[in-house]
C-alpha cells in the first residue's frame, strides 16, 4: 500500500511517500523544507504568520506530490511547536479549510511511540535508546522488541535552545555552558525519576545526526543512502561540536555536510546529542533515516479508510 506522511515539525516540514507491506517501509520519495514553524514560540507563545504560511506552502506542495505519486492514505501531524502554541487550534482549523486535511497534534508520548515504531532496529535482545532531536523537543525511547519499555518527550530542542541561550555569533563559551547545563539537568532529572532505564546501544535520527554523519564521512551534503547505519563515536561528535561552535554562522553554513538552513541551530543539536550519549554511557551511536516519518507511514497503512483525511 502506498502512503504518505507529513511531519510539520518545529524546525522543518517533511514528507515521506512510501510503499508499506508486511511491516516494512520502502521509501519512494522524501522531501524536507526548513520552515521554522516554531521560531519565536519560546518567546511569544504563538506561531508567527510567516511561519504558518511557510508550512502551508510546503504542505500544499507535498499533498500535490503525494497524490501524483498515488498515495492512498495521507497522515499529517504536528509536534512540539503546535503543542506549545496558543494559536495551534486556529492553525489546524485553517489547514483543514485550505486543504481538506485532518491533521493531528501528537502528544509527546505519541511522538515518542511513532519514533520507536519507525526506528527500532533488528537487535531484538538489545536495549536500544532511540534519540530523536527535534526543533522543540527531544524524544528518548528505550526498548528491545515490538513495544518500548520507556519513552519520554523532553523540552529540549534545537530551535528552543538556540533561542534560549545562543545570542552571539559565534556562541560565547558562557552561552554554550549554560545550554549544556540545562540539557544535562533535564535529561538527568528524567532518568533519575525512572531508575533502571538503560541501553546497550543507541540509534539517532533526524537532522542533527544526519549532518554529523555527512561531516564525518566527508560528504558535501546529507546522502541518506550513505549515512544509514553510520556509527558516530562520542569523541568524534565532541570534535565536530568544537569545530561548529567556533565558527560564525556564515562560515558554518559553508561547512561541507551542513545544510545551510540548519546551520543556525546545529550547535544546540550537537550538544543535546552529546549529553544524551553521556547520560546513557554510550561511546558510539548509530545514525538512521528511519525516524518518526517511517512510524507514521506504518500507522497510515494500518488506518481504516474512514480515518483518512
Amino acid at each position: 500500500m502506498r502512503v504518505a506522511a507529513i511531519d510539520m515539525g518545529t524546525n522543518s516540514t517533511r514528507l515521506l511517500v512510501a510503499d508499506v507491506g508486511d511491516g516494512m517501509v520502502d521509501p519512494v520519495r522524501r522531501e524536507s523544507r526548513v520552515t521554522g514553524f516554531g521560531r519565536g514560540v519560546e518567546i511569544s507563545g504563538s506561531l508567527s504568520t510567516e511561519a504558518i504560511e511557510g508550512v502551508f506552502a510546503a504542505v500544499g506542495d507535498y499533498l500535490d506530490l503525494a497524490r501524483d505519486l498515488g498515495a492512498a492514505e495521507i497522515f499529517a501531524f504536528a509536534t512540539s511547536a503546535a503543542r506549545d502554541a496558543s494559536n495551534a487550534a486556529a492553525f489546524m482549523a485553517e489547514l483543514r479549510e485550505r486543504y481538506d486535511l485532518r491533521a493531528q497534534i501528537l502528544t509527546g508520548a505519541e511522538e515518542a511511540e511513532l519514533t520507536y515504531l519507525g526506528a527500532r532496529g533488528s537487535c531484538e535482545n538489545c536495549e536500544t535508546v532511540i534519540v530523536d532531536i527535534g526543533g522543540g523537543s527531544t524524544e528518548l525511547v528505550v526498548g528491545s522488541g515490538g513495544e518500548p519499555g520507556f519513552n519520554t518527550s523532553l523540552q529540549l530542542g534545537v530551535v528552543r535552545h538556540t533561542e534560549r541561550y545562543l545570542r552571539t555569533d559565534p556562541p560565547a563559551t558562557s552561552e554554550l555552558e549554560s545550554l549544556s547545563k540545562d540539557v544535562s539537568e533535564t535529561i538527568d532529572a528524567e532518568l533519575a525519576a525512572h531508575p533502571g532505564v538503560s541501553a546497550d546501544r543507541g540509534v539517532a535520527v533526524a537532522g542533527t545526526p544526519a549532518i554529523l554523519a555527512a561531516m564525518d564521512l566527508g560528504l558535501e551534503r546529507v546522502d541518506y543512502g550513505r549515512i544509514e547505519g553510520h556509527e558516530l563515536e562520542l569523541e568524534t561528535v565532541q570534535k565536530l561540536l568544537s569545530r561548529l561552535s567556533s565558527l560564525p554562522l556564515a562560515e558554518r553554513r559553508a561547512v561541507p555536510g551542513v545544510d545551510p538552513d540548519r546551520a543556525p541551530t546545529i550547535v544546540a543539536g550537537v550538544i543535546i546529542l552529546i549529553k544524551t550519549m553521556r547520560a546513557f554511557a554510550l561511546q558510539r551511536i548509530t545514525v538512521s533515516e528511519r525516524d518518526i516519518l517511517f512510524g507514521a507511514a506504518l500507522r497510515a497503512a494500518a488506518r481504516p479508510a474512514s480515518a483518512a483525511g
